[in-house]
């Protein structure tokens, strides 16, 4: 059986790196080490040295670029690992000789999940330690109170930490451009929801639960535009965050007489409607955001589905196909050279902070000319960048999309993870069969 993992991150639970010292990458200190940088008040925008050519953070032999994270308190299980994902890839780029003979050094400090204090790090990163670029910005919170900042700074950010519909945007142009999305955004996630339910199963009226928070109202967003790209009808219920009783919604649903069902919850409530969907007999496909395609899910509504209808999410890594398959072991080999643990091998987390190194130094190795702030963006979008374990993510002409080719997956509680694979690694393009 197919080994599936689909990475769940959402967008109240963050990612972060950890502080741990003593196996770090060549040139990472761990801390804003970056002498002879410092800085005037405020920031041009231009990221360019004095000395001119290259930007900021950028030597003969090293690049330096930082973030923040949560690696203290309920979020250091989540942090610590995210944070050994980044660190094994640019080891292993620094161990091959670096970039065009640059090795990356990697500043991370611990901004304890509080945005004020993700505020005053990145202040620090841009102005006093003079980073290239952040790579993988973490959290709703601090990405919220940080946006605007890295947008009026101008410096690089590549692969946030969270699925806010803020990072959404299909033409960033000027003081948006320096936004670069990877993980799937919720918005976009509705679409392929709604490409699914077509392409797949040939719905022409889909039934959408939606909780009344960012993620649900996101998932909705993305949804209704497809539809009506589509030309299907979108018939929505709403349900509030961690509500124990969703029978109203599920009873209008349920004379609607949908064809497919879209469980736009995540975490507690989803489980719920899904129970609730049984009860009332509503015997349709239910479809879902990848945050739901956990075990504890499936483990959680396996005896009220069994028999009834299939519940089915979607995923944006696989393991086991091809070229993905042999990512995965040189991820899971320079994890354990790093860390000195298979620990890590299967660690969803882990995984992530490699994918959001492997997308800044994808960018860096197209550069043409000085690595400039200019430069590194125009190679960014200069062609699709491939996810080591999914599909590929197109920046180019302002797309900030973040990942919209996905896999579906079904509900198994006789696969190990909870879900097997029911449709390939596909875009909305292929799903239609355009």
């Amino acid at each position: 059986m197919k080994k599936i993992l689909a990475l769940v991150l959402c967008s109240c639970i963050v990612l972060g790196f950890s502080g741990c010292e003593g196996n770090t990458p060549s040139g990472n200190t761990g801390n804003s080490g970056n002498s002879g940088s410092n800085a005037s008040s405020g920031n041009s925008g231009s990221g360019e040295s004095s000395g001119g050519g290259h930007s900021q953070g950028v030597t003969d032999t090293e690049i330096i670029v930082a973030n923040s994270a949560a690696v203290s308190g309920a979020y250091a299980p989540v942090g610590e690992p995210f944070l050994k994902g980044i660190e094994a890839y640019f080891e292993m780029i620094n161990d091959g000789g670096g970039i065009d003979g640059r090795k990356i050094k990697f500043i991370h400090k611990d901004d304890e999940f509080d945005p004020v204090k993700g505020k005053a790090y990145l202040k620090e990163f841009i102005n006093d330690d003079k980073v290239f670029a952040i790579v993988g910005h973490f959290g709703t919170p601090v990405v919220g109170a940080t946006l605007n900042d890295l947008k009026e700074a101008g410096i690089p950010a590549v692969y946030f930490a969270t699925g806010m519909g803020q990072l959404f945007n299909e033409n960033a142009q000027g003081e948006d451009r320096n936004i670069y999305p990877v993980q799937p955004i919720y918005i976009s996630e509705g679409k392929v929801l709604v490409t699914r339910a077509v392409g797949d199963f040939d719905a022409k009226k889909i039934g959408i639960i939606y909780t009344n928070d960012d993620a649900g109202m996101d998932l909705l967003n993305g949804a209704t535009v497809k539809a009506e790209e589509l030309g299907v009808e979108l018939i929505s219920q709403q349900v509030t965050v961690g509500s124990a009783d969703v029978s109203a919604a599920v009873t209008s649903i349920k004379q609607a007489d949908v064809d497919v069902i879209i469980g736009a919850a995540i975490q507690g409530t989803f489980p719920t409607v899904v129970k609730e969907l049984a009860a009332q007999s509503v015997n349709k496909p239910v479809l879902t955001t990848y945050v739901n395609a956990s075990s504890a899910i499936t483990d959680a509504i396996k005896d009220d589905i069994a028999g009834k209808f299939d519940v089915y999410a979607n995923a944006w890594v696989d393991l086991t196909s091809g070229d993905r398959a042999a990512a995965y072991e040189q991820y899971v080999e320079w994890t354990k050279k790093y860390t000195g643990s298979d620990d890590y091998a299967n660690n969803t987390y882990a995984m992530t902070g490699w994918i959001a190194a492997h997308f800044f130094s994808e960018g860096l190795k197209n550069v043409e000319g000085d690595i400039t702030w200019e430069n590194y963006m125009a190679a960014l979008e200069s062609k699709p960048i491939q996810n080591p374990f999914g599909g590929e993510i197109d920046f180019s002409d302002g797309k900030r999309l973040g990942t919209e080719e996905m896999s579906l997956t079904i509900a198994d509680s006789s696969n190990p993870t909870g879900w097997s694979e029911f449709k390939p690694m596909q875009s909305i393009s292929a799903i239609l069969g355009d």
